[in-house]
């Protein structure tokens, strides 16, 4: 059991547990967690500050501007990891500090629950929900997702195609990439009937 130094009366980096604690307990209880019943278990925990403090963090975390906690921030690579990986495939550790994050940035929050939206769709060929994701993320996404889902508008029915069947042009874009391997390393040392000949002999 980790314990906070009695003579700290805030929540920050001086009491590492105190900021990510709260967070997760936030977030467990869909913010429906009473101030006083947190209090009495972070002073279980060690916690020798005031009351007023965790309010006040409380409060941040319901108005959706708490700031996040500074001494340890995941990096971008790491946190679109966590989102892009299959949610119950996602070690428990790694889930509780992406909650954090997702309370400490309301557009990672909102990010998150559309980038895996569009995941399902795409593994589980769900092509006929595309209009409704694209629509949800026009209207209330971050400026990159809603670029990219006014993008994917542009060419709707491909798109929708593209997740709904099993069929794809992976395998003819494969065979052009090896004609193009063969044609390099032929380059300016054989005639057109040779190279023809090697890719007719090596498909």
């Amino acid at each position: 059991m980790h314990s906070w130094p009695p003579w700290s009366d805030g929540l920050g980096t001086r009491q590492p547990n105190g900021k990510p604690y709260l967070n997760t307990r936030f977030a467990e209880s869909l913010g429906e967690a009473s101030g006083s019943h947190l209090f009495l278990e972070i002073q279980e925990r060690g916690y020798r500050g005031s009351r007023q403090v965790v309010r006040k963090h409380l409060a941040a975390l319901r108005a959706g501007n708490a700031e996040p906690v500074r001494a340890d921030i995941p990096s971008p690579r790491k946190i679109t990891g966590w989102i892009m990986r299959p949610q119950d495939t996602l070690p428990p550790e790694l889930d509780r500090r992406l909650l954090e994050v997702r309370i400490a940035c309301p557009d990672i929050a909102r990010a998150c629950g559309l980038a895996r939206a569009f995941a399902e769709l795409l593994r589980h060929r769900r092509g006929l929900l595309l209009t409704e994701w694209i629509r949800q993320a026009e209207r209330d996404a971050p400026k990159p997702i809603s670029g990219f889902a006014g993008f994917l508008r542009q060419d709707l029915d491909a798109v929708t195609a593209g997740l709904s069947l099993r069929w794809s042009s992976c395998v003819v874009e494969g065979h052009v990439n090896r004609v193009k391997t063969i044609e390099r390393a032929m380059c300016g040392r054989a005639s057109f009937t040779l190279l023809r000949t090697r890719i007719l002999t090596l498909s």
